[in-house]
């Protein structure tokens, strides 16, 4: 029997997106299975809790690899958790990050099949400067490696369409009082408000600043929400928001119908809410699995050769019937209406 580790957080800020990404990782398991398994036998998927810090992932992939055998770890875990994982995991079983994150990922023992901040900020920007005419923007984030490189990449986007940053907090977890903040919002007039929040941590953030009247003045975009902080947030909290993603559980496609299709058939009418963050530990399962067949084995260097080169088996992202595994699906751009995305154009 081959054994894939889905790591993920079942506790702390990003844990609102476990029980998404568990449903996910079952699904795409048990396609494979019903196609004859991997290599002729049959995959199982051992769950581990990443907890709340790099250190607990860390830990936890360690446990997975030498407890429990596995021959490959999905993660979809916070990106502050991506390197410590790789000190553990390197040279001894594939590993692939399944999120967004902040790109500059070089290290060839981790092979990322999310999109990068790049990708996803270059559509809003230039969307909101053409049609809204927003030119100053305030970035909120918290305090690790994602909202601060994203906000690096951010500032010269910005800068490039002829904007400005009129302010910038990094925020520790756990942050909830936010009038000073939103009092610096105010007097900065800033046009957009960027926040980059984890999980639960933007569930707050976001209540708040529509409670406060500034949601009525000041648009919001960010590719760091998902269906479920949408709901969580409530569609009296959602007026002005705009968001980036390569995937929406609202795109109409027939990727994404099939999808949706085989999850409600598996999970029934009220399964974990269907996410961007959840369903890629779907496409980074299928992904690895096409690997590997591909290249008959196991070892990283063999995965990477192909990455690109050969079609992925099933992907929910994507309009292309044949998608190559492990290289970046189109990013859509959308409004959200209540709680729910309305797509407005791909890139």
């Amino acid at each position: 029997m081959i054994r894939i580790g889905l790591l993920t957080p079942l506790e702390g800020p990003a844990g609102i997106w476990g029980p998404s990404a568990e449903a996910s990782a079952i699904m795409a398991i048990a396609e494979i299975n019903a196609t004859g398994g991997l290599l002729g036998r049959e995959v199982d998927l051992v769950i581990a809790n990443a907890g709340r810090t790099g250190a607990d992932a860390a830990e936890a992939a360690a446990v997975a690899v030498d407890i429990d055998g596995i021959d490959a770890i999905v993660a979809m875990v916070p990106s502050y958790a991506r390197k410590p994982v790789l000190r553990v995991v390197s040279g001894r079983v594939p590993y692939v990050y399944t999120p967004q994150f902040e790109g500059d990922e070089h290290d060839a023992g981790v092979l990322t099949v999310g999109e990068t901040s790049d990708e996803l900020l270059k559509p809003g920007i230039e969307w909101l400067g053409t049609a809204k005419g927003a030119s100053r923007y305030y970035l909120v984030g918290n305090d690790y490696v994602w909202p601060r490189a994203t906000f690096a990449k951010a500032k010269r986007m910005i800068r490039d369409a002829g904007g400005t940053v009129v302010g910038e907090r990094i925020l520790p977890f756990g942050f909830e009082d936010y009038d000073l903040l939103f009092a610096d919002i105010r007097r900065a007039q800033a046009d957009v408000v960027m926040p980059y929040l984890l999980g639960y941590e933007a569930i707050g953030f976001n209540r708040a600043f529509a409670e406060t009247g500034l949601a009525r003045h000041c648009l919001r975009f960010t590719s760091g929400i998902d269906e479920t902080i949408l709901y969580a947030i409530g569609p009296d909290a959602t007026e002005n928001f705009y968001a980036t993603s390569a995937y929406f559980s609202t795109l109409r496609s027939r990727n994404n119908d099939a999808f949706l299709e085989r999850y409600h058939d598996s999970f029934g009418e009220t399964p974990p809410p269907i996410n961007a963050f959840g369903q890629s530990c779907y496409e980074g399962i299928h992904c690895l699995a096409s690997l590997v067949s591909a290249a008959g084995a196991f070892q990283q260097p063999a995965l990477r050769k192909r990455v690109g080169r050969i079609a992925q088996s099933r992907t929910a992202r994507g309009t292309e019937p044949i998608a190559a595994a492990g290289i970046s699906r189109p990013i859509h751009f959308a409004t959200v209406e209540g709680c729910e995305f309305r797509i407005m154009s791909p890139t």
